[in-house]
């Protein structure tokens, strides 16, 4: 895990790559490098977090023996040892998963990427084509920005902070900030909160040679999950994919620095933690994270406490509470640099931080299980909202002035499959939660110099789930059926059969009580800076003031406004009139 990040074309400088590798040295503090390619006109750089072979030969950028290639590399390849047999050929000088992508593109150039098992965004220079080749993973674990300046230099970084560290003049993106203000919508395609900085889409390759950009899609989730159900008993299935989680969990457990879990009280990491000691054993002993607000009605400590009880994993507990939230709001909005998912963000930020300073560089989640096995109540109900119990707050689109109303764009969900049911999940996958996910959990986890990897999004699984029928997927009212049958052979009945819960903070009564005066501080910053070109100052008032008198138990487009005004207060460009 790391930061990467390119200069292409005629007219960048050397200052415009150191530039953008000091403004992502968080990401990889541990080392980092650069490479010139003056005659080419390319430039790398890397910021190098140490996770496999911790010797200098695992710096970056990374050349072929012929040194014609160079690589920077942000991820994992988790087949790495596989492939690395398979292409024995290869005169290796590192036990890196990095220099095995090198071998793979010099053996079947840009067709490598369907062998690569993992979570990757990688940038190629071929000095003798003169032509960079880019990639990011099937789900976007990783991420992967760019932008053409006017001039027509291409930069390519890990973080669009990054990019604009070297390219003051871009400014938010006013249809992004419209539709994600009046609908929720964001991350659903390569629109980023920045106008001109692009997200290079998940699953896809992007290429620049002789000055000439084009990306491509190298990965269909659809195709490869194909329209026809599977019909085959459900032990049957059930027996494919026990194995295939196995195989993930074990996957991701290799690594030449400690590991840890992020345990919640709920199913998902439940899951997770139970296969780690099916194949680790009842001697297991890797470290449990984590948090909690001090509010019984939403901590789930004693689940965690019931779940670990005679087990060898060391819990550690990480609080936050709503004293912590405007200082670490900062910090935190600072390196996500757009809009985040709160306060349930915030203390997943203290989650990795706690795990570094407790020597653990790396850590799996249970991110993807929901999104794979209709888990959340909307696949039954058929809403169409982009985030999860946000459908109670009709207040968001009545609050945009008329001419930023007209801006607002209708994401575009491509629906592959014959029904509603696996046509939401793609969406999810695709365009919705997991993209908005990753982004907010790759920054924070970055942020704290940590690795998250995510064994639930091995593509194998996310494809076997998308063929099942919907009875294995929700069952006489059960969500989640069949991945709750795998959990009753490893958990504890009590935690096997736990109704599902989202990840959850008191983030409203935060709001509509201690952090009263703090929020609405930042939303009048963002009426003065917005208020006539992009708000409605009088009906955002009148809004808040509903939701202070508790008509609305939704926070999330408070938080909304909020992100403006920390915009606002950090300096980040200014309002389309």
């Amino acid at each position: 895990m790391c930061g990467i990040a390119g200069c292409f074309g005629n007219t960048w400088q050397v200052t415009d790559l150191l530039g953008i590798q000091t403004a992502q040295r968080h990401r990889g503090p541990d080392d980092g490098g650069t490479f010139f390619d003056l005659a080419g006109r390319a430039a790398l750089a890397h910021s190098r977090l140490s996770i496999l072979d911790l010797s200098t030969a695992g710096r970056q950028p990374m050349s072929n023996s012929r040194r014609n290639l160079w690589i920077a590399f942000n991820g994992e390849i988790y087949n790495y040892l596989e492939l690395r047999k398979e292409l024995r050929d290869y005169p290796y000088s590192s036990r890196t998963d990095t220099e095995v992508i090198l071998a793979a593109y010099e053996r079947w150039g840009d067709k490598c990427l369907s062998r690569l098992h993992g979570m990757f965004a990688f940038l190629i220079w071929d000095m003798s084509k003169r032509r960079l080749f880019a990639a990011r993973d099937r789900f976007g674990v990783k991420p992967l920005y760019y932008h053409v300046r006017s001039d027509g230099s291409l930069f390519v970084a890990s973080e669009t902070r990054a990019i604009r560290s070297v390219v003051p003049e871009i400014q938010p993106d006013p249809v992004a900030w419209a539709t994600y203000l009046s609908s929720a919508a964001s991350d659903y395609s390569e629109r980023t909160f920045w106008s001109g900085i692009q997200s290079l889409a998940p699953g896809h390759s992007l290429s620049w040679d002789d000055g000439k950009l084009s990306t491509s899609r190298w990965y269909d989730l659809a195709a490869r999950s194909g329209v026809e159900l599977d019909t085959r008993p459900a032990d049957v299935v059930m027996e494919e994919y026990s194995s295939l989680l196995e195989d993930s969990v074990r996957l991701r457990f290799r690594s030449d620095v400690p590991v840890g879990v992020n345990l919640s009280g709920g199913l998902d990491s439940s899951l997770l933690l139970g296969l780690v000691h099916r194949i680790q054993g009842a001697n297991s002993d890797v470290d449990a994270y984590t948090f909690v607000t001090g509010d019984e009605n939403y901590d789930e400590l004693p689940w965690v406490q019931r779940m670990l009880a005679r087990t060898r994993h060391e819990s550690v507990v990480c609080r936050i509470g709503a004293e912590d939230v405007p200082a670490l709001t900062e910090t935190i909005h600072r390196y996500q640099d757009e809009p985040f998912g709160g306060v349930p963000t915030l203390a997943y930020a203290q989650l990795f931080r706690e795990a570094r300073n407790c020597g653990t560089k790396v850590l799996l989640d249970g991110q993807g299980l929901d999104e794979q096995w209709a888990g959340y109540d909307y696949y039954a109900s058929g809403s169409t909202s982009p985030v999860q119990g946000t459908g109670d707050s009709p207040v968001r689109p009545a609050c945009l002035t008329q001419d930023f109303a007209k801006l607002v764009e209708q994401p575009s969900y491509v629906e592959p499959f014959p029904d509603a049911l696996r046509n939401r999940q793609y969406r999810d996958i695709r365009y919705g939660k997991i993209p908005r996910a990753l982004r907010f959990n790759d920054r924070v986890s970055m942020h704290a110099s940590t690795e998250l990897r995510e064994p639930f999004l091995d593509h194998r699984l996310v494809e076997l789930a998308l063929r099942q029928r919907p009875h294995l997927k929700m069952r006489d009212g059960v969500r989640k059926w069949l991945p709750r049958q795998i959990a009753a052979q490893l958990l504890p009945d009590a935690v096997a059969g736990a109704p599902k819960r989202p990840v959850q903070t008191p983030q409203r009564e935060w709001l509509r009580g201690p952090l009263r005066p703090w929020a609405v501080e930042l939303i009048e910053d963002g009426l003065r800076w917005a208020s006539g070109s992009w708000l409605d100052s009088a009906a955002v008032r009148n809004s808040m003031q509903r939701y202070f008198a508790g008509q609305f138990d939704n926070s999330f487009f408070m938080w909304q406004w909020i992100s403006i005004g920390l915009m606002k207060r950090q300096g980040k460009g200014a309002a389309a009139a």
